[in-house]
């Protein structure tokens, strides 16, 4: 069992216990050099064995353990599209979910800037248009995307994220979350949003896709 896939394990057991994967929802996977280790098809995530991971190659191909989790397509691409990757978390949580049924913010983000560490921690969130679980196109379209985000919302479907660890992409996911329930509270309000200019100075700072 190698540390990487101990950490996913614990990532599984805390995103449980904060309640953003329900039942047998959810998958994470990890990048181990050409290799990609993510959770087999109904897996609870408060009870990911380690060493029970599915292992696939970077197309998709299963070499070694049980069958995967249907959504791996969505794992490889972001492993495709960003070098830096090393961790890919989907969720089927609350908040984020309801967001996703939302019309997006702008062509590159769905939720729009209301908070700093929005825009520090997760980035612009493209929305994806509906496709079926597991869809190998709607994969295809995220990665083929011509700008940087770590975050995206699949429609009436739920969140998908990258990190370059397994802690990283978990701090993502949560900060995602509770911008989307902070959105969902306003209702129909009329938000004070982050000005351009404003979320661009932080985007820089902290080096984080945002309007490019």
């Amino acid at each position: 069992m190698t540390s990487q896939r101990a950490a996913l394990a614990a990532a599984g057991a805390h995103l449980a216990a904060l309640g953003l994967s329900p039942g047998s929802s959810g998958n994470l996977s990890v990048r181990e050099g050409d290799r990609v280790c993510i959770t087999p098809t109904g897996t609870d995530l408060s009870r990911i064995d380690p060493d029970a991971l599915s292992v696939l190659d970077l197309d998709g191909a299963l070499v070694s353990g049980p069958r995967p989790s249907k959504e791996f397509p969505l794992h490889t691409a972001f492993y495709q599209r960003d070098a830096e990757a090393r961790a890919v978390v989907h969720l089927h949580s609350r908040q984020a979910t309801g967001a996703s049924c939302l019309e997006p913010w702008s062509d590159k983000s769905a939720l729009p800037p209301l908070t700093p560490y929005f825009v520090m921690r997760v980035g612009q969130t493209p929305l994806l248009p509906y496709a079926p679980p597991g869809d190998r196109e709607q994969a295809e379209r995220m990665r083929a995307l011509p700008f940087p985000f770590r975050a995206a919302l699949l429609q009436n479907h739920g969140p998908v994220v990258t990190g370059t660890s397994v802690r990283a992409a978990v701090e993502t996911v949560v900060e995602l979350e509770e911008t989307a329930a902070l959105l969902l509270s306003l209702g129909s309000s009329a938000a004070r949003l982050l000005t351009a200019e404003e979320a661009r100075e932080l985007a820089r700072r902290y080096e984080s896709p945002w309007g490019d």
